[in-house]
C-alpha cells in the first residue's frame, strides 16, 4: 500500500545519532513507496524541517537535544495537524507510550523493530490507523497512569542535577516552600526514599 492517493509517502526522520538515522533512512529508502525527504538531529528543528519538506509522516526519536520527540510531536500537532507522527524509542518505558499518545502520536515503536514493520507502520498511520508495539501497550496498561502532576514532573526534572531547593526556586520562579512541597509529594507518590531515587524511578517508568 502506498500513500492514500498512490503517491510516494514523504517522511521526516528525526534522530540524534547519525549512524542510526542514516541506517533507518537507508532501510526506508528501499521501500518503493516511501522517501525520506528530510533528516534532523535535534527535536527543535523538527517543525521547520517538516514545513519546508512538506512531509506526510514524521518519525521521531524520543531522546534528542533541543526538544524531546514527545515535545516535538506536540509542536507538530499545533503546526501541522494533518501530519502523522510515529515515535521511536530505544527504551521500552510504558510512561513514554502514554505521553506520546497524549502528544498526538499515531504510532509508537521500539527502534529495534524490523524495517518492514516500521515501513508498514508508516503506511498504516497514513491510512488513519494507530500502531502500537503490543509489548509496550501491555506494559503501559499494567503500569497505570502517571501519578505525577505536570508541575511535579517539572520540579523533579529540574532537581535531577542535584540543585538545592533555593536554586530550584530561582529557576522555576517558585518559593522554596512550594518547591519543597512538590518534591515531597512526588517522593511520596513514587514511594522513594529521597529526590534522587524519585528522579530515577520516574525516569525508568518514562514519566519525566
Amino acid at each position: 500500500m502506498s500513500g492514500t492517493n498512490g503517491a510516494t509517502v514523504r517522511v521526516l526522520l528525526a534522530e540524534d545519532q547519525s549512524m542510526v538515522r542514516e541506517a533507518l533512512a537507508a532501510l526506508l529508502g528501499l521501500e518503493p513507496d516511501i522517501e525520506v525527504v528530510a533528516q534532523v538531529a535535534r527535536g527543535d528543528e523538527v517543525v521547520a524541517a517538516a514545513l519546508a519538506a512538506r512531509v506526510d509522516v514524521a518519525l521521531l526519536d524520543i531522546e534528542m537535544p533541543g526538544m524531546t520527540g514527545i515535545e516535538a510531536a506536540a509542536a507538530l500537532r499545533e503546526a501541522l495537524p494533518g501530519l502523522k507522527v510515529v515515535v521511536l524509542t530505544t527504551f521500552g518505558r510504558p510512561g513514554y507510550l502514554r505521553r506520546a499518545m497524549e502528544a498526538g502520536a499515531a504510532a509508537f515503536l521500539v527502534k529495534d523493530a524490523p524495517a518492514a514493520q516500521l515501513a508498514d507502520a508508516v503506511r498504516r498511520v497514513l491510512a488513519g490507523e494507530r500502531v502500537i508495539d503490543p509489548t509496550l501497550a501491555a506494559a503501559a496498561l499494567a503500569e497505570g497512569a502517571n501519578p505525577l502532576t505536570e508541575r511535579e514532573r517539572e520540579v523533579l526534572r529540574a532537581a535531577a542535577d542535584g540543585s538545592t531547593n533555593a536554586e530550584l526556586a530561582l529557576v522555576l520562579h517558585l518559593s522554596q516552600g512550594t518547591v519543597r512541597n512538590y518534591l515531597s509529594t512526588a517522593i511520596q507518590k513514587l514511594t522513594a526514599r529521597n529526590r534522587a531515587e524519585a528522579v530515577r524511578i520516574a525516569r525508568e517508568k518514562g514519566w519525566l
